[in-house]
């Protein structure tokens, strides 16, 4: 893996600039420190200093200069005392343990920092922090610390800050190198796997380590959005299919009408007949053609304008619609439906899958002579959902085949002898996916129910009571 492509990642790039930023802010800190000991030792030697000026000035004040300059001899003989010169009024040194001082010094008030030399170690220029008190006659006093050891306190410090600074930011871009590494092979795994999905291997999955960090949350998001790509070209492939095969025969029956109406029929009457057969055969062609269509746009939510309605007053149109039809086929049609079961859909969309299902039901499940109800059409509230549920009493759907039969021109009926081209129980589930519920199919032995589960809508008139 070549070193200059970890070096334009972004995870080096943010490791390096996260180092900075937390070398700038250490920096900072550590500068913040240093100043702050730096204050509290000044405040200690200018207390220090000025305790001691106090007691010399009490000492002048028994006995005069002489019994200043007695203390500060006695002083300044002790090993590793502090700083202590006694001067005339023009500066000329008395007594005390400072061999050298700038001149500019004497004429500086308060706590002053100045370079001095010991007596006997001329050679070496030390730093001091000193106060100049003048006491009466002219004479100078002169009290101060040795400030070498916080010169060299600063010193260590400031090389410490500078190689811990350094060793920061190496360890950061080693570290930003390990990660760039890490988080580079991942997704030169994932660009490896797209290319064999652009290439058509829908079947590919990006790859996860299990972390569930953001990128591994970001495969499972694009493999689940993969899956449903790859579900959507399977389903695509099998329409494709199951159209050239279902229309395969309507077609050819059309054109075999069509070829005897113009070749074997003379009459007038058998060629009407023939004309007609022809259009009946074109009118479930468009039928067909029409349900593929609405079932395409109910999948891409590309649906109708939606509103709230009354889903009870639209199975009762429906229960009222095929009363007569389940008649005429020798079964009952018995509609229960509560009062306002309001929905948010389309009037139209909801009475085509009502309908779809009631229609469904009479082709399939009109089949019991015993005196109960053939075809039951139900609709109530279950909490916040509504409950649209069509029942028969036919040979039902075996439990294995009801995720199958809402398929696109699936039929169980292998032998083509009841009309219909698979669609319906489809598009009532494409429907339902687009109002926000979904289709169940259950046993209800005998026979089936089909059951439209919607979100209920509120009900204007409560609302407005509130």
């Amino acid at each position: 893996m070549a070193l200059g492509k970890l070096f334009r990642t972004t995870a080096f790039k943010l490791a390096l600039v996260y180092s900075l930023v937390f070398a700038a802010a250490a920096w900072i800190v550590v500068a913040n420190v240093a100043r702050n000991v730096r204050q509290v030792l000044e405040d200690q030697i200018a207390e220090t200093v000025d305790a001691d000026i106090r007691g010399l000035v009490d000492l002048y004040a028994q006995g005069g200069v002489r019994r200043v300059m007695e203390a500060v001899e006695r002083r300044v003989k002790n090993p590793g005392s502090d700083i202590y010169l006694v001067t005339t009024f023009n500066g000329d040194p008395i007594v005390g343990n400072i061999a050298a001082l700038p001149p500019a010094a004497l004429d500086q008030s308060g706590l002053v920092e100045t370079p001095y030399e010991r007596p006997g170690d001329k050679a070496a220029v030390r730093r001091a922090m000193l106060r100049i008190y003048t006491m009466p006659g002219g004479f100078r006093l002169l009290v101060g610390q040795d400030i070498e050891e916080r010169e060299k306190l600063r010193r260590v410090m400031g090389r410490s800050l500078t190689s811990s600074l350094g060793w920061l930011i190496l360890i950061g871009a080693v570290g930003g190198l390990f990660v760039a590494r890490r988080v580079l092979m991942r997704v030169d795994a994932m660009s490896d796997t797209s290319r064999s999905i652009m290439a058509g291997d829908l079947s590919r999955r990006l790859p996860t380590d299990g972390s569930g960090d953001e990128l591994d949350r970001l495969a499972g998001n694009l493999n689940a959005m993969l899956g449903r790509i790859e579900a959507l070209m399977k389903g695509v492939k099998e329409v494709s299919d199951n159209i050239a095969h279902d229309l395969r025969t309507p077609l050819t029956r059309l054109r075999n009408k069509a070829e005897a109406a113009l070749s074997g029929a003379s009459a007038p009457d058998e060629q009407r007949s023939a004309l007609q057969e022809v259009i009946a055969e074109s009118d479930e062609l468009i039928r067909i053609f029409d349900a593929l269509l609405l079932i395409a746009r109910a999948e891409s939510g590309a649906g109708p304008l939606m509103e709230r309605l009354d889903a009870a007053a639209v199975a009762r149109d429906v229960g009222e619609l095929y009363d007569v039809s389940a008649e005429e086929q020798g079964g009952r049609l018995t509609v229960a439906v509560d009062d306002r079961l309001f929905v948010r859909a389309n009037r139209e969309l909801l009475a085509q899958a009502l309908s779809n299902l009631v229609d469904n039901a009479l082709k399939h499940g009109v089949a019991v002579p015993d005196g109960a109800p053939d075809l039951a059409l139900e609709a109530r509230r279950e909490g916040r959902r509504i409950r649209l549920v069509v029942s028969d009493r036919g040979p039902g759907v075996p439990p294995e085949d009801r995720a199958r039969v809402l398929e696109r021109f699936v039929r169980l009926e292998q032998s083509r002898s009841q009309p219909g081209s698979g669609l319906g129980l489809s598009l009532v589930a494409a429907i339902a996916r687009l109002l926000g519920g979904e289709l169940k199919l259950e046993d209800n032995a005998p026979g089936l129910r089909a059951v439209l589960d919607l979100p209920a809508a509120d009900d204007p008139t409560q609302s407005a009571m509130r």
